[in-house]
C-alpha cells in the first residue's frame, strides 16, 4: 500500500483557526462529552448489546492483516506491544492479540465488557482517547474504524494525537483511520443495516444531516423478538476532518505523518504516523 508523506509528496497545510469550546459536544470511543465539565454520557445506550451483528459485514481479519502489513512496513521500535485506542468490542484486537502483546483503550463500559469477554487474557483500560495517560510505552499505537471522527474539535484531535505520542516508544507507529473526506460525502444518502437471524431481527436506518464541519447522524433501530418489536434512536455526531488536518494535527503531536493511498474502506482515510527514533 503506497501513500503520501514521509518522504514523498506533502498534503496541503492546514492552518486551523482558533477553537471555540464553551457547550459544544462531541463524542470519542463511543462516548460524548461536555468539553467545558466533561460530563459523559453513552451514545451506545441502545445498541451496544448488537453492535457485533449489526457490524457482522465487516472483514476484521482482512483489516488487521493490513495493519500488520502497516507495522512491519513503517514501524521502527524493536518491541511487539500494541495498544488499540477506541478499541470497541475488541474485534480487531482479537486478531491483532495473536501477533502482538496487544491492549485495549475506550471510553465506553458497556462496549469494554464484550471486549473483555471477547479477549478475557488482555488488559482494557477505561479512558478518554484526549487525554489518557497509562505510564506505559507501546510499539504500536492503533486507532480504526473512523473513531477518531468522534472527536469534533481541532485542538482536541492534536490532543489526542499527543497522548499517543507520549505512549509510544521511540521509532514506534501510530495507525489511524480516519472518517468519510469532506469532499467524498454524500447529502441525502439513506442508510441501513440488517440483522437477519431466528430470534432477532433489526433495522438500522439513518439520514443524516450535514452541519460542516459536522456530520449529525441519528440512527432509528427497529428491534424484532419474541417479546415484540421496539423502535429506539441514537445520535451520533462525527467531524469530516480533511487530510490536510488530519496531517497538520499529526505534525502539531511531533510525528512524521505518511497518508495510505488504499485505506481499510473505501473512501475512509488511513494514515501512518511515526515518532521519531
Amino acid at each position: 500500500m503506497d501513500g503520501r508523506g514521509f518522504h514523498g509528496e506533502s498534503l496541503t497545510a492546514y492552518r486551523p483557526e482558533p477553537s471555540k469550546r464553551g457547550n459544544n459536544h462531541r463524542k470519542n470511543g463511543g462516548t460524548v462529552a461536555n468539553t467545558s465539565k466533561r460530563e459523559e454520557s453513552k451514545v451506545f445506550t441502545k445498541s451496544a448489546r448488537y453492535y457485533d451483528k449489526l457490524y457482522a459485514w465487516k472483514d476484521y481479519v482482512a483489516e488487521s492483516a493490513n495493519v500488520r502489513a502497516l507495522i512491519e512496513e513503517h514501524g521502527r521500535s524493536p518491541g511487539n506491544r500494541l495498544l488499540d485506542v477506541a478499541c470497541g468490542t475488541g474485534m480487531h484486537l482479537a486478531q491483532l492479540s495473536k501477533h502482538y502483546d496487544a491492549s485495549g483503550l475506550d471510553l465506553d463500559e458497556n462496549l469494554l465488557a464484550i471486549a473483555r469477554t471477547r479477549c478475557p487474557d488482555l488488559a482494557f483500560h477505561h479512558a478518554d482517547m484526549r487525554d489518557f495517560d497509562l505510564g506505559e510505552t507501546f510499539d504500536v499505537v492503533t486507532c480504526l474504524f473512523s473513531s477518531i471522527a468522534y472527536i469534533i474539535e481541532y485542538d482536541d484531535l492534536v490532543s489526542a494525537f499527543r497522548a499517543f505520542y507520549r505512549h509510544l516508544a521511540p521509532g514506534g507507529a501510530a495507525i489511524v483511520e480516519g472518517f468519510i473526506r469532506p469532499e467524498d460525502w454524500k447529502p441525502g444518502h439513506i442508510h441501513a443495516l440488517h440483522v437477519d437471524e431466528p430470534d432477532l431481527k433489526i433495522t438500522r436506518m439513518n439520514v443524516s444531516q450535514r452541519r460542516d464541519p459536522l456530520v449529525h447522524m441519528e440512527f432509528h433501530y427497529l428491534i424484532g423478538t419474541k417479546d415484540g418489536v421496539t423502535h429506539e434512536t441514537e445520535l451520533h455526531v462525527s467531524r469530516l476532518y480533511s487530510d490536510a488536518e488530519f496531517q497538520s494535527a499529526f505534525e502539531a503531536a511531533g510525528f512524521d505523518v505518511k497518508l495510505v493511498d488504499e485505506g481499510l474502506m473505501t473512501s475512509r482515510s488511513l494514515f501512518v504516523a511515526r515518532k521519531p527514533e
